[in-house]
């Protein structure tokens, strides 16, 4: 072991010596993440173009006026009561899987994770063909908080599985009652889980167009939507991307410092004891009725409306439309596209981070990030102005398109394979060096295998939100393109719901094995 601790100190550069920080990465690798990063960037230098170029002056009457303020209101408002009920709903959901009596446990593990099988527009379309009424922030708010919920649920089961029921006997111990013990110690352990999927569920919020659209809600990306179809790139739609783009990241700095400095961790040794269920007693047909009552409320009601409207459209002719086959190619080649480039790019940003951890890594891996956070529109009219001004050959190409796919959903793929190059053993490369293979060899060999797990995580996750993406999609495609996502929108938007139901049918079909990843995924991690 100490043969092998000192062979990774004493090459600089390579993999055993990145794995501990005690060396500077290669100058190849460096310069690759930085030209991906600063691609990552485009978007945020949009915004900061629209306000150098247009000026504060002309920005000024256009930000501070009083429908930006009516954006604003119901903007804000969606998000500081939609993000405490996303949360509300799935750490409760978790909680009543991973740690109380409930019957039929796995059952219900999986309807609380299904909405996310189910785009939030299609969501929406269900929700307004059956409640035609259905409108507002109330609307908004009943649509989005289905959709979401369980982007916080699926990091709190992980959590949940994880904890030590060791710490919260103790406090039983103590004279502390159920209550007492899950505010007061299981509630601090679930904080960086419930702030994360918070401020995922909050950006999904800032940027839905699609869902909002369909009940007539006006928010920040509607309404930039609406602006650049009547003026294309103009000053209006650029003033109310800055104020997007400032709410965006002015909840990256608060979630980072809502997270503080606690960790939360066994500190014994040996594996940590099975907790033991809480039972719930005379609630329990209380608990059975909320959970049936969410269940229809997310996942019935979409699919009704849809397999309704397939009827209403005679399942013959709802599937004989001549666009549907053509959709279906396309959005797989997109979406796979996507996955494939954003795989690709997210591979050099993990591999610093996870074998050359220091201040440059984490710089560049935040690049991802910070693009990630700004919503699809402003990703979308970012890349409009650059290929129209510099690049004027990409404007409108499938290029284009994958391109916004990589820097939306970049994070997704990035995650899974920092987290897989981090358990990659670096003594096998060494193993596989010292029998005389080169350093990129003996990684294509031994290590890239290994990954296969986490590039499939990756892959299949970014295919998920690209083939569900709608605004950047409707904005950049080339002419003549029609996707899954475009082509319900189209026939939905319309009031053509017969033929807007096979799309949303598809869609769903399509992303379900991304949720069973992503579901999978979260139980095995909370049970490690």
């Amino acid at each position: 072991m100490a043969a092998t601790d000192s062979l990774q100190t004493s090459r600089p550069g390579d993999a055993g010596a990145g794995a501990d920080g005690g060396s500077r990465p290669p100058v190849a690798l460096v310069v690759v993440a930085a030209v991906l990063a600063a691609v990552l960037l485009v978007p945020l230098g949009y915004v900061v173009s629209v306000v150098v170029d247009v000026g504060w002056g002309t920005l000024e009457p256009l930000i501070f006026r009083p429908r930006v303020g009516e954006l604003l209101v119901n903007t804000v408002l969606l998000v500081v009561l939609g993000v405490p009920l996303t949360v509300l709903l799935g750490v409760g959901g978790a909680w009543l899987v991973e740690r109380t009596t409930l019957p039929a446990r796995r059952f219900w593990a999986v309807v609380l994770v299904a909405p996310l099988a189910i785009p939030a527009f299609v969501s929406s379309y269900g929700w307004a063909s059956a409640v035609p009424s259905i409108h507002g922030l109330s609307g908004g708010l009943l649509v989005s908080v289905l959709a979401y919920y369980p982007l916080v649920y699926l990091p709190a089961m992980a959590a949940i599985r994880g904890l030590d029921p060791a710490l919260e006997e103790s406090a039983r111990s103590l004279g502390l009652g159920s209550w007492a013990v899950f505010g007061r110690v299981v509630l601090p352990q679930l904080r960086l889980a419930v702030l994360g999927g918070g401020l995922i569920v909050a950006l999904h919020l800032l940027a839905e167009y699609g869902a909002f659209a369909f009940i007539r809600f006006d928010t920040f990306t509607t309404a930039i939507v609406v602006q650049y179809q009547s003026t294309f790139a103009g000053p209006a739609a650029g003033a109310l991307g800055v104020v997007l783009s400032a709410l965006c990241l002015t909840l990256l700095v608060a979630e980072a410092g809502a997270r503080g400095r606690a960790r939360y961790a066994r500190v014994g040794s040996g594996v940590a004891r099975a907790a033991v269920p809480q039972r719930l007693g005379v609630l329990t047909p209380l608990v059975l009725l909320a959970l049936t009552a969410l269940g229809v409320a997310a996942v019935a009601v979409p699919l009704a409306s849809v397999v309704r409207w397939l009827g209403r459209g005679g399942w013959g002719g709802a599937w004989s439309q001549p666009e549907l086959p053509q959709a279906l190619t396309q959005t797989v080649l997109l979406a796979g596209g996507g996955a494939v480039t954003a795989v690709l790019v997210a591979l050099p940003l993990a591999w610093l981070t996870a074998r050359h951890p220091g201040p440059l890594a984490r710089l560049l891996e935040g690049t991802s990030y910070v693009a990630a956070s700004l919503p699809a529109i402003i990703v979308a009219l970012a890349l409009v102005t650059v290929t129209l001004r510099i690049l004027p050959g990409l404007y409108q190409t499938a290029f284009t398109v994958v391109l916004a796919y990589v820097m939306i959903f970049l994070p997704r793929a990035v995650v899974p394979l920092r987290s897989g190059i981090a358990q990659a053993p670096v003594a096998l490369e060494e193993m596989a060096r010292s029998l005389g293979y080169p350093p990129i060899v003996a990684r294509l060999r031994v290590t890239l295998p290994l990954l296969v797990p986490s590039i499939a995580a990756g892959a299949a996750l970014v295919g998920l939100g690209a083939a569900n993406e709608l605004t950047a999609t409707l904005l950049l495609a080339p002419t003549g393109t029609r996707t899954l996502a475009t082509q319900f929108w189209s026939q939905a938007s319309a009031i053509d719901y017969p033929a807007a139901a096979p799309y949303a049918l598809l869609l769903i079909l399509l992303s379900v094995p991304a949720v069973a990843l992503m579901f999978a995924q979260s139980r095995r991690r909370g049970a490690r």
